[in-house]
């Protein structure tokens, strides 16, 4: 092993002059496990990254709030994207915590908060609106010449909000929520009557697939997914109906049919209409939803769609899945680890209120 001093430096000198200097890694950035936006007491944004132990591992500054991050697959670095309807994101390298790119939404257009790299990490695509033309579109960047904007395709509908990768592939799936907005009305939803969210599946920028809820659930939003590694999709919803939603959570696969999770009547009003994050199982054998307006989170059977068991946990919003099950972070500053049995780790991050989304990295 090269020692410390001099002679360390030399070594590195003589890796580099040999092009074989290791890339970056995530390692180097304390190897998180989750990336989420947080908000501090005094009024700051930080992007966190922590363990599967629920240690913070690094805080690092945020020019506003933030909602989702997307992470580069092999370089420590995460796009950290302003609440919707922001207009920017942030790359940071969160080895030094530095700022080394920004992304500003092209004129006419805002981003909803959700990004995804390409298996490569040559490519990241956000999910914006076209608010001129009333219509959502799949932003396009170039990762190597520093994160330029390379084009832009449709999303295949209205208000598209999250975007993932299905594993293995270069397919994309987006959530188009169906709501159409407008910077100049605030979140007013202009277009309630003649909503249609679906899930539009994108492969070199065409549109090869598009999945559509029963048209007496066109009021259910599609906001945010998760995949299986067998490119199971599981969504949640967020009901802009009169009276409980008759579902909030559906799953999909390329070829099928949507197919909605079950839950008895009393167990879905008391999710106020609203899922804020949703999580997977690699195996798809179980979903677990947050409702932060009503304080739960439930997990689902996947085999059988039917609601398996509830978890109360006030503001919960962020979850992903854990290798006890799915880690859940709340407003309040709570993380929790769920299995089974039950919660299987707790801690809370005193001063800090986690925003709406934990990413695994």
């Amino acid at each position: 092993m090269p020692g410390t001093g001099p002679g360390r430096r030399a070594f590195l000198g003589g890796l580099l002059a040999a092009g074989v200097m290791p890339a970056p890694s995530w390692s180097d950035a304390g190897a998180p496990a989750y990336l989420s936006a947080a908000g501090r007491s005094d009024g700051r944004s930080v992007l966190c990254g922590l363990s599967a132990e629920l240690e913070i591992l690094f805080e690092l500054p945020l020019p506003a709030r933030g909602h989702a991050a997307a992470a580069h697959p092999m370089r420590p670095e995460a796009v950290a994207f302003a609440r919707r309807p922001g207009t920017f994101a942030e790359v940071i390298d969160c080895r030094s915590g530095r700022a080394i790119a920004r992304l500003d939404a092209p004129e006419g257009r805002h981003f909803y908060g959700h990004g995804v790299f390409s298996g490569s990490g040559e490519w990241l695509f956000t999910t914006e609106n076209d608010f001129e033309a009333g219509t959502g579109a799949v932003g396009i960047w170039d990762v190597a010449a520093g994160y330029r904007r390379a084009g832009s395709v449709a999303s295949g509908g209205v208000g598209p909000h999250d975007i993932r990768r299905l594993p293995g592939t270069e397919t994309l799936v987006v959530a188009n929520g169906g709501i159409e907005t407008h910077p100049d009305t605030g979140r007013t939803k202009l277009n309630l009557p003649t909503m249609a969210p679906n899930l539009s599946y994108l492969r070199a920028g065409e549109i090869v697939e598009t999945v559509t809820l029963p048209q007496e659930m066109h009021l259910n939003s599609i906001r945010h997914m998760a995949v299986a590694q067998d490119g199971t999709v599981a969504f949640g919803m967020q009901w802009q109906g009169d009276g409980p939603s008759p579902a909030l959570v559906g799953l999909h696969r390329r070829g099928a049919q949507i197919r909605l999770c079950q839950a008895e009547r009393d167990a879905l009003r008391d999710l106020r209409g609203y899922i804020g994050s949703i999580a997977i199982t690699p195996d798809a054998a179980r979903i677990a939803a947050t409702s932060p307006r009503g304080g739960l989170v439930h997990v689902y059977d996947g085999a059988t769609g039917q609601l398996a068991g509830t978890r109360a946990l006030a503001d919960v919003s962020g979850i992903d899945t854990h290798p006890d099950g799915f880690a859940v972070t709340s407003g309040t500053g709570a993380l929790r680890t769920l299995s089974g049995g039950g919660v299987a780790q707790s801690a809370n991050a005193d001063g800090l209120a986690w925003d709406n989304h934990l990413m695994r990295v």
